[in-house]
């Protein structure tokens, strides 16, 4: 019995795909690391804020 797997992709030849910033949206991926860069320097200072704010006091949970 033949393996049907190798008969389906006998012909398959892969196509070389290009990069097109036009279609691809070549500025996100930049963007979106901004806002992470962004969101986490925030993040630091609010906490930094809460911890100087709390003083010698304990968070109890």
């Amino acid at each position: 019995m033949k393996n049907k797997k190798t008969d389906l992709y006998k012909d398959y030849e892969p196509e070389t795909v290009e990069y097109d910033p036009e279609v691809d949206g070549g500025e996100e991926h930049m963007e979106r690391d901004e806002h992470l860069k962004t969101k986490e320097t925030l993040y630091d200072k609010i906490n930094s804020k809460k911890k100087d704010n709390r003083g010698d006091r304990r968070v109890r949970r």
